[in-house]
């Protein structure tokens, strides 16, 4: 399986990062070693000294598919979690200011976090009206609504599947909202979708 995360699709994320909006789905790949599950905890990596957190919602996909046409892609998918993406965000700068790829500051081991229980589409009326929000040592630090992502879940899943087969089990990260962030160790982080607590661990 696979972990696909999609980069700068909630507007003020995008402006957060003095990012310009983009016109069409920007995609990078975590391999299945980046995921933390089970509400373990997870251990500060020694090669960071600025870490961020990235909280997303998470399509898991139930059916393998190429080429996807827009229209179909519901069929592709039946339920919906929530993870944290991890930055190493003084790596990734670093890559980005001397032109190179980034996949060191994003793709290292357990920095994919996801709920142990994902949620079914179906319970939740579709996915054009989810709010989720993050709690960083019980204050909320990001919020965010389905409907603001630039680009809705069964583009995404079109988008990507012109590129590449998707599997039963591969993941899509889909964006994240602004109020990203560093965490330390001892930190604890929990995630939520609606009002229900799907993700909860510790730093290390």
């Amino acid at each position: 399986m696979k972990i696909i995360c999609i980069a700068w699709n909630y507007a003020d994320h995008t402006k957060e990062l003095d990012n310009t909006i983009p016109s069409s789905p920007v995609f990078f790949i975590k391999p299945d070693t980046a995921l933390l599950r089970n509400n373990q905890p997870f251990y500060y990596p020694d090669f960071t000294k600025n870490l961020h957190y990235e909280t997303e919602l998470i399509i898991r996909i139930n059916k393998v598919g190429r080429s996807i046409e827009e229209k179909y892609a519901r069929r592709y998918y039946n339920e919906i979690g929530i993870g944290i993406d991890f930055t190493a965000r003084d790596i990734q700068r670093e890559c980005r200011e001397n032109g190179q790829p980034w996949t060191i500051a994003k793709a290292f081991d357990f920095s994919a976090p996801i709920s142990p229980a994902f949620i079914s589409v179906e319970h939740l009326g579709g996915l054009s009206d989810i709010n989720f929000h993050m709690k960083l040592n019980g204050v909320t630090v990001q919020k965010g609504n389905s409907s603001d992502m630039i680009f809705n879940v069964d583009k995404i899943i079109s988008y990507v599947s012109q590129f590449m087969t998707l599997k039963i089990g591969d993941l899509i990260f889909t964006g994240t909202p602004a109020g990203i962030g560093p965490v330390k160790i001892d930190d604890r982080i929990q995630a939520y979708i609606n009002n229900e607590l799907l993700l909860d661990f510790e730093i290390k």
